[in-house]
């Protein structure tokens, strides 16, 4: 790599690899949160916040995903260059006066929805607004990126997080295919005092492995929309076995 891509700092790189994860401020400027908040905002076909492969048909989505700061970074961490699994923008309601929050994603690690061979999985999480615990911001486990893929259930705690069941296509390098099902995985006898409720200023990004455990609660503010997008990469050459996102992009397109 140039050494003019050199964003992250050495101590950042091994805080990453320390901790599974890294909170990098001002990946985006506030032009370009808006510009993409304001994009969103505008009326979209029904069904458009589940496609995950905007980034390949849609401008805007794919100038968030392969933006030069945010590519750079994945590659410093990842040590190669990146493809786009998939892309997905993730906007949580206040409670407001009926006090009923916006759910969010029970703690997880990525590989169990998304494996692949070798396990190079990577995400950046973009804050499209200010986010914390109040409003249903990221939340992390440190350093349990280390060891095994942990056990899981489906999530029960419906009053913070989503639940749901889906099946879906897998293929493997030799041609094999088959079907999957899977659910809104939470880990098995998780240990809530080590998680870590992080404040990600508007612009910033959370860069963690596939392996580190990450997920968010309900927003409990009373008018904080809380928004976020977020990418998962792989390194080049690596096999993703969901058929639904297989073909992954090359971030330089």
């Amino acid at each position: 790599m140039n050494t003019a891509e050199q964003l992250l700092s050495q101590a950042q790189v091994s805080q990453y690899q320390r901790d599974g994860y890294l909170v990098v401020q001002d990946v985006l400027t506030p032009e370009e949160v808006d510009a993409f908040v304001d994009y969103e905002n505008e009326s979209k076909p029904e069904g458009w916040r589940e496609n995950l492969m905007h980034h390949k048909t849609d401008d805007i989505w794919r100038r968030v995903a392969t933006h030069p700061r945010i590519i750079a970074m994945a590659t410093q961490l990842n040590g190669a260059a990146p493809l786009i699994v998939q892309t997905m923008y993730l906007e949580k309601k206040p409670s407001g006066e009926d006090g009923k929050a916006g759910t969010g994603t029970a703690l997880h690690q990525d590989l169990h929805y998304l494996p692949c061979e070798p396990a190079t999985l990577m995400a950046c999480w973009v804050a499209m607004s200010d986010t914390d615990s109040e409003n249903g911001g990221l939340a992390v486990v440190p350093g349990s990126h280390t060891g095994e893929l942990r056990s899981t259930h489906r999530t029960e705690n419906v009053d913070d997080h989503d639940s749901w069941e889906v099946e879906y296509d897998m293929v493997a390098p030799d041609g094999r295919r088959w079907k999957e099902k899977m659910y809104s995985f939470e880990i098995d006898d998780l240990d809530h005092s080590e998680v870590k409720r992080l404040e990600v200023p508007r612009g910033s990004a959370v860069f963690f492995t596939g392996k580190t455990i990450h997920g968010s609660y309900g927003n409990r503010s009373r008018d904080r929309v809380r928004r976020a997008f977020a990418v998962h990469y792989v390194a080049e050459g690596t096999w993703v076995y969901r058929g639904d996102v297989h073909d992954t992009m090359p971030a330089g397109q």
